[in-house]
């Protein structure tokens, strides 16, 4: 038997998107994956037709009574207001719509509670606090000019810049320089022509994430280095998301989420838990092992009206 209503969420980050569509009765009816779409890299136009096609890929004929896009890219508030508008026009948008940065279905997928703060570092890094009364703490994230450091590109970058300085005598040697040739397979000097004459992409740097914890583990003092400062930028997002909020003597939840968070190395979750313990010791620290789209599933299925057991529902679907 068809479907003739559904709800349907969009989790986009910048090398995948997921999609999926819930009935009314918080039943999962559809799921799909495709390739990223960030709207910052990519524009708004691609963004929107890999949307799209997701979209109508998962609820058929059915009529969508609410979609919610979550995407990475979308982090001023221009930058919603544009894609909401842009979005609006699509028949699937007709009922209803709600569009926002994807770090608020990373930080529904974590915790349920009011009052909490996520910070996502993946190829990126950002964070976003919420607090029981609508007010958020977010940020520009808009690279090294917006004041952000880190992520898994930031960290290749810098491994990058080390390994330049150890071949041509001005900084110290470093195992990153044989991790990084070996990775690419040409050597340092050739790593940087190549990226100079565009013949690679810079965004190839974050490839070298996992080398720089692995030379780190292995007791490299400049790859240790980077890992904790890796470590204090999650901390100073956390804080000062916490601090904006009036949160840091509160006991919420501080929801990590992002490739390199999930990766699991010692040394940054060491890190971590030893910072934000000085500055906010009543915090904890939640793991995200969920998926994003189930936290912009259920955002979308709050904002169309499920009840708690719509919404129980949906949630075992997607585990």
């Amino acid at each position: 038997m068809g479907v003739n209503e559904v709800v349907v969420a969009v989790d986009g980050g910048g090398t995948k998107a997921d999609a999926v569509a819930f009935d009314l009765t918080g039943r999962l009816v559809a799921s799909s994956r495709g390739p990223g779409g960030n709207p910052q890299s990519d524009g708004v136009a691609a963004s929107l037709a890999m949307v799209d096609g997701l979209i109508r890929e998962v609820a058929g004929s059915a009529r969508v009574l609410r979609a919610g896009l979550y995407l990475s890219g979308l982090d001023l508030p221009q930058e919603v207001t544009a894609y909401r508008e842009a979005a609006a026009n699509s028949p699937w948008a007709a009922s209803g719509l709600d569009v926002d940065n994807d770090l608020f279905a990373l930080l529904r997928a974590g915790t349920e509670e009011p009052d909490a703060v996520a910070v996502v570092c993946g190829t990126g890094i950002n964070a976003v606090g919420i607090r029981a009364d609508g007010a958020t703490a977010r940020f520009l994230a808009l690279g090294p000019i917006s004041g952000d450091w880190g992520g898994g590109l930031g960290l290749g970058q810098e491994a990058l810049w080390y390994a330049a300085r150890d071949v041509d005598g001005r900084g110290p040697h470093t195992a990153l320089t044989t991790a990084i040739s070996t990775h690419f397979g040409v050597d340092v000097s050739g790593l940087i022509t190549q990226f100079h004459l565009g013949e690679r992409s810079r965004s190839e740097l974050a490839e070298l994430a996992p080398a720089v914890f692995a030379v780190a583990v292995a007791g490299d003092e400049v790859a240790g280095s980077l890992v904790d400062r890796q470590a204090k930028e999650i901390v100073d997002l956390a804080r000062a998301a916490l601090t904006r909020l009036e949160l840091t003597h509160s006991a919420v939840p501080i929801v990590l989420g992002g490739g390199i968070l999930r990766a699991g190395d010692a040394r940054l979750l060491d890190g971590i838990r030893t910072g934000l313990a000085e500055v906010a010791p009543t915090v904890r620290l939640v793991h995200v092992t969920k998926p994003p789209i189930l936290g912009a599933a259920l955002l979308t299925l709050a904002h169309a009206g499920a009840d708690t057991e719509t919404l129980a529902r949906a949630q075992t679907a997607l585990l």
